[in-house]
């Protein structure tokens, strides 16, 4: 097909990382992939990268975290939170659900208002995460641009 593919690493503690470097102890960080227009973000979750720290155990802050990494992650492939098109939200509790969805609202709300009105795609999961601590974890695929 002759589209670009471009990587954008993951950063964990300062310190850049890429599979198969990633400690054994430790998940797999957030990275993201654009393919042509497409972008593929994943493994966003609430632990904070820079300190390599779990910092809260409460889920609405962990998501936003979460979403904090995605909409990083979207701005460094030149697009924003109003691109995202499809969210797979991967729960340790499926009574998380109701809060994860207000959550949501209220950040897209302040940084994707057009998802607002027209939101994502969105699928999630009950599984057990990467370590016992996280409560959320958030895969997303977008565009670059909408046109």
């Amino acid at each position: 097909m002759g589209e670009k593919v471009t990587f954008y690493p993951a950063y964990w503690g300062g310190e850049k990382l890429s599979y198969p470097n990633v400690p054994a102890e430790s998940p797999k960080f957030a990275t993201s992939v654009v393919a042509g227009n497409l972008i593929f973000i994943s493994g966003c979750q609430g632990q904070n990268d820079e300190t390599v720290q779990l910092e809260t155990n409460v889920f609405e802050e962990q998501m936003i975290i979460a979403l904090d990494k995605v909409r990083g992650a979207m701005e460094e492939a030149g697009s924003s939170m109003d691109n995202v098109i499809k969210t797979m939200m991967l729960l340790k509790d499926v009574r998380y659900y109701p809060r994860m969805r207000k959550t949501e609202l209220e950040y897209y709300q302040k940084y994707a208002p057009k998802l607002v009105e027209d939101p994502p795609a969105s699928t999630f999961m009950e599984v057990n995460l990467a370590q016992p601590g996280f409560l959320v974890e958030i895969d997303v695929v977008g565009v670059v641009s909408r046109d």
